[in-house]
């Protein structure tokens, strides 16, 4: 009878070893991955910030689509001008005048990163899946401003982590909230990931 009871305790020791070990593993892992993906996407969202910048630099406004985005930057070239002399400065010896250039937008784009504009709409993490994007024009502080705005859902590149379950293990953890830069609604490209 005491080997049996001995047996059994034995087995529940080892039951509930094993079950602490699985609530501890859990939310281990879970923060690890959620590190791992949100790195990767924020990575990506920088890569399309550089590039959007450079489409408003050759353009004067943002990409609505990735196809523009990417045409654009392979084919034109930013406009670059160096003025020499102050042309209010009536005592300058130096004359005024204004040098125009031109710089390969692409070549921009490879100075600040080494960005694969072909790949650049996929999220990590999926099978295909891209980001959205919007870009247009508002009214903001009675200016005509361009706005834009890239990113996707957690739940869309999380996996198997994609379930609000996974709150209890972060509070700030919201898998239908957007990751994302730039806003719709103010002329702003911070990322959501940098507050």
């Amino acid at each position: 009878m005491k080997t049996l009871i001995s047996l059994v305790l034995g087995i529940l020791v080892v039951f509930l070893a094993y079950v602490l070990y699985l609530n501890i593993k859990e939310p281990i892992a879970f923060q690890e991955e959620k590190n791992l993906r949100k790195d990767a996407v924020v990575t990506k969202l920088k890569d399309i910030r550089t590039a959007q910048e450079i489409y408003k630099a050759v353009t004067g406004g943002y990409a609505p689509t990735f196809d523009t985005l990417a045409q654009v930057i392979k084919s034109d070239s930013i406009r670059i001008v160096t003025i020499f002399g102050d042309k209010d400065d009536k005592k300058s010896t130096e004359e005024f005048r204004e040098v125009i250039t031109y710089k390969s937008a692409m070549d921009s784009l490879r100075n600040k990163s080494n960005i694969n504009l072909d790949s650049l709409r996929y999220v990590p993490f999926t099978d295909g899946m891209t980001f959205n994007i919007d870009a247009d024009t508002m009214t903001y502080q009675s200016t005509l401003v361009n706005i834009v705005e890239v990113g996707t859902r957690w739940k869309n590149f999380m996996g198997k982590y994609a379930s609000p379950n996974y709150s209890k293990y972060d509070n700030s953890y919201d898998p239908n909230k957007m990751l994302k830069f730039g806003d719709m609604n103010a002329p702003n490209l911070a990322g959501n990931w940098e507050r």
